[in-house]
């Protein structure tokens, strides 16, 4: 079974950066020091639970009315199992809840495809985030 909450408990806290320690810093040698940022004190964060277990974490910041997406990160037993596009669509369901007009993400490039399967459409030119290239991505919220 698969939960997704709006973390508001300082255990479910320590998870989601858990995760992306385990996927940004492990996995990707993205330094401590780049994947943490400012925005995570004023960002919505989700933790997904798969049958009880913390699997997935994406975040919500909010600038004017566009959400941004950030830090999508799942483990690497939860992957191809749906739980990304889950994690992507509890954010934009709650994008919508805030009455927000559009996301907008920076997705490494080899998710391009994960992205657009998801709706979103690439602009701008390729960029490098903590070594890795990188898109910038848009979704309108109907």
């Amino acid at each position: 079974m698969v939960e997704i909450v709006i973390v508001d408990r300082c255990e479910d806290r320590d998870q989601v950066f858990v995760i992306r320690g385990a996927v940004f810093v492990a996995e990707q040698d993205v330094p401590i020091e780049e994947e943490r940022d400012a925005r995570d004190r004023d960002a919505e964060h989700f933790l997904a639970k798969v049958d009880g277990v913390a699997s997935g974490t994406c975040r919500l910041v909010v600038e004017g009315e566009t959400a941004l997406l950030g830090r999508l990160a799942v483990l690497k037993r939860a992957r191809g199992t749906g739980l990304g596009a889950a994690l992507v669509r509890a954010v934009e369901e709650r994008a919508r809840q805030r009455r927000l007009s559009s996301i907008e993400l920076h997705a490494q490039t080899h998710a391009r495809g994960f992205y657009e399967r998801l709706g979103y459409t690439a602009f701008g030119e390729e960029f490098l985030d903590a070594g890795i290239p990188h898109l910038g991505m848009r979704k309108a919220l109907t």
